[in-house]
């Protein structure tokens, strides 16, 4: 093993950290102006109650109140109802949903009574505040002004100014905003709020940022004389791959043989930003060469939607999810719910999509840190409802026989670099969540060219891996003129995997070889633990680097991400039509992008097909495919190699077991896959 090199996250060859090691001193100065109360007044007492509030924009890092929220400012806030049975549906949905509910029966079995829904929506009427009852019985969206919502809630708004939150290795920044919010707990009487499980949307604040990533342009040059930004040697050949180029890697192809193409299915994307009205179908017919069909593409927007598409709100990320979605399902209609880039809006949208259920698969590529969400919640800025009111609407998903999809992420093991600036390992939400399908990535063979100040130097990836930067890390240092420690700081990428501090592990992980144990390459050593601000959470902010860490192997808990991989490295990645490309001066057509948030509608796509070809939806993946796995002739090829040759920055290979959680079962077959959901196990 080298020397370990000591260095600051901070000090890093790409863009900014969300909160690099300098602002974590500050971050959550604030701490929680009200704690939150989770105990309950005795039965029968009718005392105002606190219940779990969204975000609190008053104690997000730097943020500054300027003045009182006006009185009249409309405002959409959520109630999220505690589904009723939930142990009994948690156990059937992780052993596999046999028998698919209608939404009305979901709301029989696990929705609020009407009685609770009639309670919350009169009193919230008496304010002149005005209700949408979800027809799963579970969400209620409320409208009505901020002096309504203050007074219902015993809540002072105030406005806040909240800093931009920067970007990292290619991922977008969050921008500054100008927000409404408040720094206390809302109050229900006491016979109302034991129904509620959390309160959304008391602020405006848009905490979710894309996942979609694009290669360093700085040290790979664009083909000459392309016109749509493609890059190759000598820069990257395979930088540009098209949906028919995935469908023949992971053998969907065999499927469209049988003529399957999703006819008469509907998948569904959600997000977070509105799409660029006629991308998809630029994109079909002009790049992808689908076959034309007479499919609808239908956008809904959820509590008023996110505004106009532009380059600034990650348009790009609806374009894309909606593109390779689409044209890995030909015949299949497309959904978009787009809704405010808020925890409200989020949280609503999949409610909708549930709610509706017509989507038969689902996918999103927003996500955040479970590291930033234990701060937040530290800091009174976040509820520590907010991921069970998420598994609430994956758990029905999947009780009506709706496969969903999420982000694994692209920060490799360390997801909080992104957007907190810590060095712990950390998985994101809400491919944490047991009830959802998480998405992760890999690295095609390639080979090519980097160039820079400092000279050239040749990359070559002979095999499939799990994705990992620490394989460009010797030739940026070359082509950079950068130390290897720099190249290493400044390149966090990979594909998120590791275990769940926040979801502890479903029962389909329980037996499974892998998912519990893990085997690893330490190049980066956590260091110098300090408070969050002033919250109870102490969390590194530095590395020490080792340029060839041993393997070493332990046990671990929880929920053990991602569950299937596939390509979503940059450097052999795909290319977006985007026009809000435009508004930056970009190439409306562009390659070199990647992330997990490809992964993740590819395979809503390719679940159309199998529904399709199977004439049923063969619902939540993850019971099914864990059988699967650990059957004879397992649809998933899983990266078993442990080293450095294959690894997210830390998580590798486990050799002979089918689990690992750098790259989870591995990467598909979806023939062998359709396969075994054709001989009866529908999961």
């Amino acid at each position: 093993m080298s020397r370990p090199i000591h260095f600051r996250l901070s000090g890093r060859l790409s863009a900014g950290l969300a909160l690099g090691a300098t602002a974590i001193a500050t971050a959550f100065a604030a701490g929680p102006s009200q704690a939150t109360t989770t105990g309950v007044p005795v039965p029968g007492a009718d005392a105002p109650t606190a219940v779990q509030p969204g975000i609190s924009a008053a104690a997000l890092p730097g943020a500054v109140p300027f003045g009182t929220t006006p009185p009249s400012t409309p405002e959409t806030v959520s109630f999220v109802l505690r589904e009723q049975n939930l142990p009994q549906l948690e156990r059937a949905v992780e052993h596999g949903v046999r028998d698919y509910l209608s939404v009305s029966e979901f709301a029989r079995g696990y929705g609020q009574s009407p009685d609770s829904i009639g309670q919350l929506t009169s009193y919230l009427a008496a304010y002149g505040i005005s209700t949408q009852v979800y027809p799963d019985d579970v969400d209620v969206v409320a409208t009505g002004t901020a002096a309504e919502f203050d007074a219902a809630l015993s809540v002072q708004q105030k406005q806040y100014h909240v800093p931009e939150q920067h970007g990292k290795d290619g991922t977008a920044a969050i921008p500054a905003q100008n927000v409404h919010g408040t720094a206390q707990s809302p109050l229900l009487p006491f016979h109302i709020a034991r129904s509620v499980l959390s309160v959304l949307g008391l602020t405006n604040y848009g905490p979710f940022g894309s996942q979609a990533v694009h290669v360093d342009a700085s040290i790979v040059a664009p083909q000459a004389g392309s016109t749509n930004g493609c890059l190759a040697l000598t820069g990257l050949p395979g930088a540009c791959h098209l949906p028919s180029d995935y469908a023949s890697t992971y053998g969907l192809s065999a499927l469209y043989a049988k003529g399957a193409t999703g006819a008469g299915r509907t998948e569904a994307i959600v997000t977070l930003a509105a799409l660029d009205p006629g991308a998809p179908q630029y994109f079909w017919q002009n790049v992808a060469h689908t076959p034309a069909s007479s499919r609808t593409v239908n956008v809904i927007n959820v509590d008023g939607g996110p505004g106009a598409p532009s380059y600034a709100s990650n348009s790009a990320e609806t374009d894309l999810d909606t593109e390779q979605a689409g044209a890995l399902a030909p015949g299949a209609n497309v959904i978009v719910y787009q809704a405010p880039n808020s925890d409200s809006g989020f949280a609503d949208a999949f409610f909708y999509a549930a709610s509706q259920n017509t989507a038969d698969a689902v996918s999103t590529s927003w996500l955040e840190s479970e590291t930033y969400l234990q701060a937040l919640i530290a800091a009174g800025a976040e509820s520590a409802s907010y991921e069970p009111a998420f598994d609430e609407a994956f758990l029905e998903m999947a009780a009506q026989g709706q496969s969903g999809f999420a982000p694994a992420g692209d920060q490799a093991a360390y997801a909080a670099s992104a957007d907190l600036g810590t060095t712990n390992l950390s998985v994101d939400a809400s491919g944490d969540s047991p009830y959802i399908t998480a998405a992760g990535g890999t690295t095609l063979p390639w080979s090519g060219q980097l160039s820079g100040p400092g000279g050239t130097a040749t990359v070559t990836v002979p095999a499939q891996r799990t994705w990992g930067w620490d394989y460009l890390w010797g030739a940026i240092s070359t082509v950079a003129g950068i130390p290897l420690p720099a190249a290493a700081g400044g390149n966090i990428g990979g594909t998120g995997g590791g275990f769940s501090a926040i979801e502890p592990s479903p029962a389909y992980q329980q037996d499974v070889p892998g998912t519990h144990t893990y085997h690893a390459v330490e190049y980066l050593i956590p260091e110098n633990e300090q408070l969050v601000g002033k919250t109870s959470l102490t969390e590194p902010n530095q590395w020490n680097f080792s340029a060839a860490p041993t393997v070493t192997e332990d046990p671990a808990s929880g929920r053990a991400v991602p569950d299937v991989s596939a390509d979503a490295d940059p450097y052999s990645g795909y290319l977006i039509y985007a026009p809000s490309f435009g508004d930056v001066g970009h190439p409306l057509l562009e390659g070199g992008w990647g992330g997990t948030s490809f992964v993740a509608p590819q395979f809503s796509g390719s679940t159309a097909v199998i529904d399709s070809l199977l004439r049923h939806r063969v619902g939540f993946w993850n019971p099914a495919i864990y059988a699967f796995a650990t059957g004879p002739g397992s649809p998933f090829t899983p990266i078993e190699q442990a080293g450095t040759g294959s690894d997210n920055l830390y998580y590798t290979g486990n050799p002979g077991q089918p689990y690992n959680p750098g790259s989870g079962l591995g990467y598909p077959d979806f023939g062998k896959l359709a396969a075994d959901y054709a001989s009866g196990s529908r999961g």
